[in-house]
């Protein structure tokens, strides 16, 4: 399967929900490290059946947390 490239040049463009792809194409991460990060504890991750996403506002704030840790 050829991997689709997603590029984000501001937040706004940002869905409100993102899955382990784009939460991978935001942090410039692999796939399987997006994964890994999304089953990891203290990351946002919203599970909704069988399916893992991340909100927007949460991404931004985890993200934020790391850079001030």
């Amino acid at each position: 399967m050829k991997e689709r490239k997603i590029t984000f040049t501001s937040v706004n463009q940002l869905p409100l929900t993102l899955n382990a792809d784009q939460v991978a194409a935001v942090l410039s991460i692999s796939r399987a490290n997006a994964y890994t990060l999304m089953h990891s504890k203290g990351f946002p991750t919203i599970r909704i059946g069988k399916r893992m996403v991340v909100h927007r506002d949460r991404l931004i704030d985890w993200m934020n947390d790391q850079a001030c840790a």
